[in-house]
């Protein structure tokens, strides 16, 4: 099993095929008050699969990318990219087979994500996932990351309508 620099467009079917679905009970509530905002689990069965729909697109926002390749299978990607004004690097996709988590496949990617903010010099690294990623918010706690923000309106519009955004940082 090997972590390296992802290749477009030669890995880019091996990345599309990845199954980026994800199962849970729970989604996170949010509720506003004059002094704030409470975030809270609450009961939701919910089946949500992630796009991976840029890897051909000229405009796409991210630079670099990595897999994770098992016999010859890609079955992680992560792709960031860099925003010099604040020196923060942006993980524009992070994901690990659904048939593959819990191996140690994420702290494989994420490790070479950090190498690359230390290289350009980066102060976070910083993303963005849906509150009904209840695994993915748990994954990115146990990689380091703590909530830094959230948009009750960023999907409103989309085929995500009625979920909101996270934010979550690391710094370096």
């Amino acid at each position: 099993m090997e972590v390296r620099l992802a290749v477009l467009p030669d890995d880019a079917a091996g990345i599309a095929a990845i199954d980026t679905t994800v199962q849970t009970t729970n989604v996170l509530a949010a509720s506003v008050g004059l002094h704030g905002v409470v975030l809270r689990a609450t009961p939701q069965t919910v089946t949500k699969r992630f796009a991976i729909d840029d890897l051909s697109a000229p405009d796409r926002p991210w630079t670099t990318g990595w897999v994770v390749v098992d016999d010859a299978q890609i079955i992680g990607f992560a792709a960031v990219g860099f925003q010099a004004w604040n020196r923060r690097l942006v993980l524009w996709h992070f994901y690990v087979d659904a048939g593959r988590r819990g191996q140690g496949l994420g702290r494989r990617l994420m490790a070479a994500v950090l190498e690359e903010a230390r290289v350009a010099g980066a102060r976070h690294v910083w993303l963005e996932t849906s509150n009904q990623n209840l695994p993915g918010v748990a994954a990115y706690q146990a990689l380091g990351f703590a909530l830094s923000g959230l948009d009750l309106t960023l999907y409103d519009g989309t085929r995500s309508e009625g979920e909101f955004a996270l934010f979550f940082s690391r710094p370096i």
